[in-house]
């Protein structure tokens, strides 16, 4: 007669520490009850575990609810806390904290940690300050383990002052202590003290310093363009051997980056060996903060090559970058890539592709990926919002915002910038002020300088200037370049001489380099017959070295970009180019146009005229007209504001020739379809 052997406990207890799978720790479930080792403690504490890395919540919870008291020790107890505090459902952890302590059983200095996790996620400090009272009843304050978790506990609730406390009252300090410190402070954002506490680490224990602490070091500098001190750091990291690391050379390209200096970070980037995802991000921004979006479009490709495969801020990163080069046909192949990859649903990811498609001057496009979104936030309301703004579709940005807030959606105070815009460039006087008087009292948000100017901007347009002038006398913030800015533009649309000069003053004072305050001010001089003062101005330009950004425009043609400054040859269809601006000339001409003198800045009576035919806008719709399909849109795009004679030039030739011209300057879209403009003239 044979008889079947039992597994052993210890066997036992191997297959579950070598399990992973829900349906292993079932199967082991019914062994342990069918042999009775189920009471044992280490073969039931090792069980929860492993339901736990099965990720089933709900048989762990059966199960410790389930078994006898005497089965459960602090072990078995801890388990379970830390669980739920790994699984974010920090309230359960608390009550099962108390209930642990009511049945008699102590905690120990992992109970501690796990709770203290927990007591930070409820986002209320009282639950902190009550664990630290019972820590010390239990006499775990000189734990090092549970004093380091009490100053991350108290940092990540934003209070450093007792975070400090605790860390100095520790007998005993390990490297997770100072560094809970250091990442304390920046996430505080007190940078200068997370450097501080870096260096006195440095001078403690040089040895002991670790990725963590290179990484939150280098991200301190990186936010307080301390280059000086990011460099010793880097130094620090080559002598220790912790550069290798992925971790810390993304802090350190980033810190490169954020501290202007882009070679460093192109000679690094270039360098390194292993390239995660985070550091082609790094590298994307990069270039982004430096203007260079081309660059950071074929980075974003050169990854894709490489097999790594994008996620959010690789995607919202190079949108942004397409949305400033206007690239429409290359924003499409991203947004392909994005359905592909499943990010279409990523509220970050769609919000950028509204602005993408906005910006390229599709808002038909931008509407309909705004549409396609489920469960929309503010950050998409606000893209889309701001497309419409952008466009000119004032009447669409005020039903957008009032659809927002009766679906429940609280703004922002970049939704607010939107709205207040919108009715600036539309001199909707009283709606504008009933939005901006509803910001603080009834969604309480401090408006900035953003919309004091914008407010300014919508007085100023309407042609109040002495009231704009008081508004800002009034505001209970000193104005800024912003606020000014907008009154000085005011001033030349309305030849507004005395309070112009005068508020060129201020902007002198507050933007000595600005080169656009002073050729405003030359501007309303000319138009005010001054030309010996704007000469004047000129010169002064001139002595401080104060130049004017060069105006260009650009178009696309059959995915190549054409790219036209003033009075431009460079084209090797120069000859077409001007031969078609004599036939828009002639044909607009017997429309009625009449040449506006006043943009032809710097040049005798004789020839203003025809010098403003060779504005760079006016060059791009020629080649627009030469090479696009009939019917086709052309869109253009300028990195200054566009002057008013091309303005109504584009209005002529879009009734002339039956196009849709688009234009995109600095501030905003011009649509122009059979001789009107999405602006009303209104800009």
């Amino acid at each position: 007669m044979s008889c079947k052997l039992l597994p052993l406990p210890t066997s036992l207890n191997s297959l579950i520490n070598s399990g992973r799978t829900l349906k292993h720790a079932t199967q082991i479930h019914s062994h342990l009850i069918t042999t009775a080792f189920l009471s044992l403690p280490f073969l039931f504490n090792n069980l929860l575990n492993l339901y736990a890395k099965s990720g089933s919540f709900d048989h762990t919870l059966l199960l410790f609810s389930s078994t006898p008291h005497d089965s459960k020790n602090v072990v078995s107890w801890t388990s379970l806390i830390t669980q739920f505090s790994r699984s974010k459902r920090p309230f359960h952890a608390l009550t099962f904290f108390n209930r642990m302590r009511c049945s008699g059983v102590f905690p120990n200095h992992y109970t501690f940690s796990a709770v203290l996790s927990a007591s930070t996620d409820t986002m209320a400090s009282v639950h902190g300050d009550q664990m630290h009272s019972l820590i010390w009843k239990h006499g775990f304050h000189a734990d090092v383990f549970v004093a380091s978790a009490l100053v991350d506990m108290y940092a990540k609730c934003c209070d450093m002052c007792r975070a400090e406390k605790v860390f100095e009252e520790m007998p005993l300090r390990n490297l997770v202590s100072w560094n809970s410190m250091i990442v304390g402070f920046l996430q505080n954002k007190l940078y200068d003290r997370a450097i501080l506490f870096f260096k006195t680490l440095l001078l403690e224990n040089l040895t002991a310093v670790d990725e963590v602490s290179f990484s939150s070091a280098l991200s301190a500098c990186a936010n307080v363009g301390n280059w000086e001190f990011g460099k010793q750091v880097h130094g620090v990291a080559l002598k220790l051997g912790v550069r290798n690391l992925v971790y810390v050379n993304n802090s350190l390209i980033d810190m490169y980056s954020k501290c202007g200096l882009f070679d460093d970070v192109v000679k690094l980037f270039s360098n390194i060996g292993a390239r995660d995802v985070v550091t082609w991000n790094i590298m994307i921004m990069a270039c982004v903060y430096n203007n260079n979006y081309e660059d950071a479009c074929n980075n974003f490709w050169m990854m894709r090559r490489e097999g790594l495969i994008p996620d959010e801020a690789s995607y919202s990163s190079v949108l942004h970058s397409c949305a400033n080069l206007a690239a429409l046909y290359q924003g499409a192949l991203i947004h392909n890539q994005i359905i592909k990859s499943g990010f279409v649903k990523n509220l970050c990811v769609a919000s950028s592709l509204v602005t993408m498609y906005a910006k390229c001057g599709s808002l038909v496009d931008a509407f309909q990926t705004f549409e396609e979104t489920v469960d929309r936030n503010v950050v998409c309301w606000t893209a889309i919002i701001a497309a419409c703004q952008q466009h000119g579709h004032a009447n669409q940005v005020v039903e957008l915002f009032e659809q927002m807030l009766r679906e429940g959606i609280k703004p922002d105070y970049i939704t607010f910038v939107s709205v207040l815009s919108a009715c600036s460039h539309t001199g909707r006087i009283e709606e504008g002020f009933f939005y901006f008087n509803s910001m603080i009292k009834v969604h309480g948000i401090c408006p900035g300088y953003e919309h004091y100017a914008c407010i300014v901007d919508l007085l100023g347009r309407a042609g109040q200037l002495d009231r704009a002038k008081r508004f800002i006398e009034l505001m209970p913030i000193k104005p800024d370049a912003s606020v000014w800015g907008a009154l000085l533009s005011a001033c030349r649309n309305h030849s507004n001489l005395e309070m112009g000069k005068e508020v060129a003053l201020e902007l002198f004072e507050l933007e000595p380099d600005n080169p656009g305050n002073y050729v405003l001010l030359c501007n309303i001089l000319t138009r005010n017959g001054m030309l010996r003062e704007a000469d004047v101005v000129r010169r002064k330009m001139e002595a401080i070295g104060v130049r004017k950004e060069p105006g260009c425009s650009w178009i696309d043609i059959k995915n190549s970009t054409y790219v036209f400054t003033v009075h431009d040859k460079s084209h090797e269809k120069t000859q077409e180019i001007y031969e078609m601006l004599e036939k828009v000339k002639e044909l607009v001409k017997k429309k009625g146009y009449v040449a506006e003198t006043e943009f032809a800045i710097n040049m005798a009576e004789a020839y203003k005229e025809q010098s403003l035919w060779y504005h760079s806008e006016k060059l791009a719709l020629a080649l627009g007209l030469l090479s696009l399909p009939a019917g086709a849109p052309i869109r253009i795009k300028k990195n200054l504001r566009t002057c008013g004679d091309c303005h109504t030039v584009m209005k002529f030739a879009s009734e002339v020739f039956g196009r849709e011209i688009i234009v995109r300057d600095i501030s905003r879209f011009h649509h122009f379809t059979n001789g009107i403009c999405s602006c009303g003239d209104y800009w």
